[in-house]
C-alpha cells in the first residue's frame, strides 16, 4: 500500500458531508418531547369540536403548539467552508468560522441559565450566571458552546464527537489549534 493510500485510509469516512463538502446533521432529538406535543395537539383536537365557548382560543393554541413541534423537528447544523449555519424555522444563527475562539462541550443544567421562553423565543437568548449571555439552538440539555463573536451559541447536534472533530478541524484551517481542541493531530513527540 502507498504511504498516500496509507494516510487516507486512517481518516475517518463520513456520510454526513454533501456534494458540495458541506457537513450537515440534525439536532439531536428527545422524542419524549416529541411525543408530549403529538398529545397535547391530539388532545386540543379533541376538545375542539366539543367546545362552544373558547373555539378560537384552542384553535390559536393547537396552531402554535404545532408550530414549535414544527421548528423543534426543523432543527439542524452544517458546517461548509466558511460558516456553522444553527438552523430551526423562525430563528438560528450563522457564525464566521474565523471568529470561532472556543469550542466546548456544555450542558444547560451545568450552566443553570435563567429565562423560560429562551429556547422558545426567536433568537433563543439566554443568560447564564457562569458565561452571560449566550444564544441557544438547542432541543437538548447536552451540547456544544461555540464561542464566537459577543455572543457564544449552544447547540445540540446529532453525532456529538463527530460534530466536535469536524468543527474543530474546520476552524483550524482558519486560527490553527484552539485552547481546547477535538481531534487536533498530535505534536510530534520531542527529543528524548
Amino acid at each position: 500500500m502507498a504511504p498516500a493510500e496509507a494516510s487516507a485510509a486512517t481518516l475517518p469516512v463520513t456520510s454526513h458531508i454533501d456534494e458540495t463538502g458541506r457537513y450537515r446533521v440534525g439536532a439531536n432529538l428527545s422524542w419524549t418531547v416529541v411525543g408530549v406535543y403529538v398529545v397535547l395537539a391530539i388532545l386540543l383536537a379533541v376538545i375542539l369540536p366539543k367546545s362552544t365557548v373558547a373555539v378560537w382560543g384552542i384553535v390559536v393554541i393547537l396552531v402554535l403548539l404545532l408550530f414549535f413541534l414544527a421548528r423543534y423537528l426543523s432543527t439542524a447544523y452544517w458546517i461548509d467552508s466558511d460558516h456553522l449555519t444553527a438552523f430551526r424555522l423562525v430563528g438560528g444563527r450563522r457564525i464566521r468560522l474565523e471568529e470561532v475562539r472556543r469550542i466546548e462541550t456544555a450542558s444547560l443544567r451545568e450552566l443553570s441559565p435563567t429565562g423560560f421562553f429562551g429556547s422558545w423565543g426567536y433568537r433563543g437568548r439566554m443568560w447564564s450566571p457562569v458565561i452571560g449571555n449566550f444564544d441557544s439552538v438547542q432541543t437538548n440539555t447536552k451540547g456544544i458552546m461555540v464561542y464566537a463573536g459577543p455572543t457564544p451559541l449552544y447547540i445540540t447536534p446529532k453525532h456529538q464527537d463527530e460534530f466536535l472533530r469536524e468543527l474543530s478541524r474546520r476552524v483550524r484551517s482558519y486560527r490553527g489549534p484552539l485552547e481546547v481542541d477535538h481531534g487536533a493531530p498530535a505534536a510530534p513527540p520531542g527529543p528524548s
